[in-house]
Order: C-alpha cells, then structure tokens, then sequence
C-alpha cells in the first residue's frame, strides 16, 4: 500500500523509514526487553539514545564545541517566554517581525523585557523578509530575535544578518523551528537557536535549543528552574525528566538524514539540495499558472512552507476535496490567511511534490 502524502504544516509527516525501524522496537529496543518510552531517563540504556542524538545533531548542523545543546519541553511558543527569561536580564530587546511566529514571540516577550519591533512587514501582508540594513536597531539591546522561516506566511530568510556590521552588539535569537536540519547554519552569526521538533525532526513534545556558553548566566531570578537554560546544561538535559520517547525518535531521524545523498552531497547538505529541487519545482508551476498563485516576494520565499491561493476561491473545498481523493491530505491553509499550504519538510520526498504538481494541472484543466 501506497501511503498518502501529508502536506502538513506541524506535525508533519515523517520519514517511513523512521516510523518503521520504531513500529519494530516498540515493545524491545534492541533486546533489552523495555520500549524506550518505558525506560528510566537514567539508565544506560535510555542515556546512549541520547547520548547519540545529540552527538549526530551537532554534527548534522555543525554546531561548535562553545554552543550547548539542550533538549526540553514546551515547544517554539514556550520558548517565546524562556528566552526572554533567561537572555533579557529584563532589559531591552529588538524584534524582527516577518509573519505571525514573530508577532507571537514579540506578545509574549513583552511581559519580560522592553521590546521594540526593529522592522516589520505587516504593511505588506508578511509577504517578505525586511532587509537587515532596514532594520531600526537599538544599541543596547540584549538580543534581537528572528524567526527564520514563518510557518503561516511562508516567508523564510536565506541569509542570516550579520549583526556586528549593522553597528549592533547584540545576540542573534532565531526560531528556527520549521526549517532546522533543512540547511545549513551560520554560527558565528547566532547566539541561541530554538526549535519545536514536530515539523522536520520528530513528534511534537521536544524542543530543541542551541545555545552560546557565554549566555548562560544571563537567567532572571524569576526563570523557573526547570526553564534555565545554565541549569539544564549542567543537567545534560536531564534537569527534569526530559521526553525521552520524542528524543528516541529525533534521533532516528538524525540518522536517517546522515544518510541522506543527493548531487554528491551527504546529510545536512544533501537535503539541501534535494529541498532546493522540490520548492523551485513547485513555484515554478504556480507561477505560470493563471489559476493560483503565491504572495510572497521571490526572495523571501520559503522552501519548507509553500502558501498558494486560487484565483476562484469558491472552488477551495471542491479543491481540498479532491487533492485528499488523490492521497493529498492537509493541504488547507492556515485559517488567520485562508487559501492553500504546501509543507514540503526533509521528509517530503521529491515525488510527492510531483504528484502534487500533477493534481495541481489536472485540477486546473476540469476548472478553468
């Protein structure tokens, strides 16, 4: 049996393979006799899962030795109150705002600190990322924060800022939730990168963070505990029981892409290419086609979450209707735009945007 292709924006359709090799170890991971969601976080048996996940998310992303990596709980909206708690000092912090993950996270932020939006594309309808020499930059704040690909609007940043030469001291924050692991990063540029697991890692319930040793003494005395980010790295983690089944399945994923080949590229870079190949497959149609279209700026646009609406918009249910007869499912936009949504994460292979591009024709020839 053929499975469907889920275009889902968060949780998100994960590898098969993954799924499988956990379908088998669900009652006896690798002859211990315990599932690991029954296992003690303590135990040896539950530390070398981790112990391999985060090793194998370093080296897919390439993170230095002076970034620590913390895996907790509360995903990117949660993270949108403990960065603030723990890299604010309750001072002074800028905002980029490119959709609506960095409204949330400005709301939320401003119970904790003096917040400033530094640039903004609402006025356009978040249909682009504001150029950084743009942005309004204030000179003593702690940090500025960017989500780096705007799940609802489909706006992505291909490029990190370079806060140093914008005449600005200040951390880089980047939510990176919905396009982590689907390139490369710039290290040198950020200073905390924060990320939900459900969209390109795993099962939703893990968040993932990388973090700057030299910002982790920065906690405010009312960051709960089990939030500090000093804490939890002295805990590798395991501060509180971490989700321990989530991490196990992160992990499988991490492997999974190790072995990811694509134009003589391996891993982290190698999905890259194939996520290059997929998006341009899928824009390209839909912008020559005079029966839908996408808003947002071509160089803003995102290869994870591909918005689109139709010209006609009272054929969207007939539309949503038949894409899930075709094994399309989730294809409906998010319900603050309307319209469509592709997610095209890692998992996605390059065959179901095909397919989809095929229903996309056919759809338009019976419409038209």
């Amino acid at each position: 049996m053929i499975r469907p292709f889920n275009f889902s924006a968060g949780p998100a359709a994960m590898p098969e393979e993954v799924l499988q090799i956990a379908a088998a170890e669900m009652l006896n991971w690798q002859g211990c006799g315990m599932g690991v969601m029954e296992m003690s976080h303590r135990g040896s048996e539950f530390i070398s899962i981790y112990e391999n996940a985060e090793k194998d998310f370093r080296e897919l992303l390439s993170i230095p030795p002076n970034f620590k990596v913390l895996f907790l709980q509360g995903g990117g909206l949660g993270e949108n109150a403990i960065v603030p708690l723990n890299l604010s000092r309750g001072g002074l912090v800028d905002f980029v705002l490119s959709g609506s993950w960095g409204q949330k996270s400005f709301v939320e932020a401003a119970k904790y600190a003096n917040t400033h939006i530094a640039a903004t594309s609402q006025e356009a309808g978040f249909t682009y990322l504001p150029e950084p020499t743009h942005w309004n930059l204030r000179e003593t704040a702690s940090y500025v924060h960017l989500c780096t690909n705007e799940t609802i609007h489909g706006v992505e940043c291909h490029e990190l800022p370079d806060l140093k030469s914008l005449g600005s001291s200040a951390s880089l924050v980047i939510d990176f939730s919905s396009h982590v692991l689907s390139r490369t990063v710039d290290w040198s540029r950020v200073g905390c990168a924060f990320a939900g697991a459900q969209k390109n890692i795993g099962p939703a319930g893990l968040t993932l963070v990388v973090i700057r040793d030299d910002l982790l003494e920065q906690a405010m005395d009312i960051c709960p505990s089990a939030f500090n980010y000093k804490l939890i790295a002295q805990a590798h983690s395991m501060y509180n029981t971490p989700p321990t089944y989530a991490i196990y399945i992160a992990g499988l994923t991490f492997q999974w892409l190790k072995k990811q080949e694509e134009q003589g590229y391996m891993g982290t870079l190698a999905i890259e290419q194939r996520n290059k190949r997929k998006a341009e497959l899928l824009y390209t149609y839909l912008d020559n086609s005079q029966f839908y279209f996408n808003k947002v700026l071509h160089s803003s646009r995102s290869r994870m979450n591909v918005p689109f609406f139709l010209r006609d918009e009272s054929l969207n249910e007939a539309f949503l209707k038949g894409a899930k007869n075709n094994g399309l499912l989730q294809l409906k936009g998010h319900k603050s735009v309307g319209g469509m949504r592709a997610s095209i994460y890692n998992a996605m292979p390059l065959e179901g945007v095909q397919t989809l591009i095929e229903y996309l024709q056919d759809f338009e020839k019976t419409r038209a």
